[in-house]
């Protein structure tokens, strides 16, 4: 798979691309659902399947504020790779590009390569004040030659699967929910110092303080302690520690308590 930082990277030799635009935090089974028509439609059109994507959440910029992540960045990376994504654009979202027009914003791809097709869900919308929607992206697809894809909407039990659906169950310590959602268990990647303590280089999403079974590369059952911050225990400082959370062993009243019945439990 070819990652590159921003449409401008993009060479005449990457196309034709069939494309999808988002954020893809997670990457839980709706977005399992809409790579796989990606890839189909690319196949089809023999074109490569692609995914622009951005290098922070585009809230923290339109809002002023960003959801915590629910996926490592390289994660995101090695499982759009899996999916079958052939070209990744990380484009850095900024005021600048907030303010970019949906066409301006086509323009930067097929004025470096062939476009066949945007793929989009009904309610999918890019560009300044979202005006880029299915719809107006169909007649800019009509004048510069590439056409727009409607995917219908993936739904679980009646219900979108959606991110914020996603990050309001691991809040609140459903991490059972998420995984079904996820389609995967929930895990995060940070850095680990002696003292067992794991740090984020952006926001994630963390379970209610309490302790939890989890898969780490220090042992498949190990346990670990959250409480603001993710434990893991002591040992030997690390970069790149991935935790996966397996289920919940005890909450609050238990870390109150002590900790007691676990290795190691988390503090403030």
């Amino acid at each position: 798979m070819k990652a590159v930082l921003g449409r401008d990277r993009l060479q005449a030799s990457d196309g034709p691309l069939v494309a999808v635009v988002g954020v893809f935090d997670g990457l839980h089974l709706g977005h399992a659902y809409l790579l796989e028509h990606l890839v189909a439609e690319a196949r089809g059109r023999a074109a490569r399947p692609t995914v622009i994507t951005f290098d922070a959440h585009p809230d923290a910029v339109l809002l002023g504020h960003a959801p915590p992540l629910l996926m490592d960045p390289a994660d995101r990376l090695e499982l759009l790779a899996d999916a079958g994504v052939e070209v990744v654009v990380v484009e850095h979202f900024d005021d600048t590009l907030r303010r970019t027009s949906y066409d301006a914003f086509i323009d930067g791809i097929t004025s470096r390569c062939g476009l066949a097709a945007l793929i989009m869900t009904s309610d999918a919308a890019f560009g300044h004040e979202r005006a880029g929607t299915p719809a107006t992206l169909a007649e800019l697809g009509r004048r510069e030659g590439f056409d727009v894809v409607v995917v219908p909407p993936f739904a679980l039990d009646g219900r979108e699967v959606r991110s914020s659906d996603i990050r309001a169950a691991i809040s609140s310590g459903d991490l059972a929910t998420a995984e079904r959602l996820l389609g995967r268990s929930y895990a995060v990647v940070g850095d680990v110092d002696e003292a067992g303590r794991m740090t984020f280089a952006m926001p994630v999403a963390l379970p209610p303080p309490g302790a939890y079974a989890a898969r780490t590369p220090r042992g498949p059952a190990a346990t670990i302690g959250v409480d603001g911050s993710t434990f893991i225990g002591p040992g030997q400082a690390e970069t790149r520690i991935r935790v996966e959370f397996a289920g919940v062993i005890a909450g609050r009243e238990h870390q109150r308590n002590g900790g007691r019945g676990h290795p190691s439990h988390a503090s403030t």
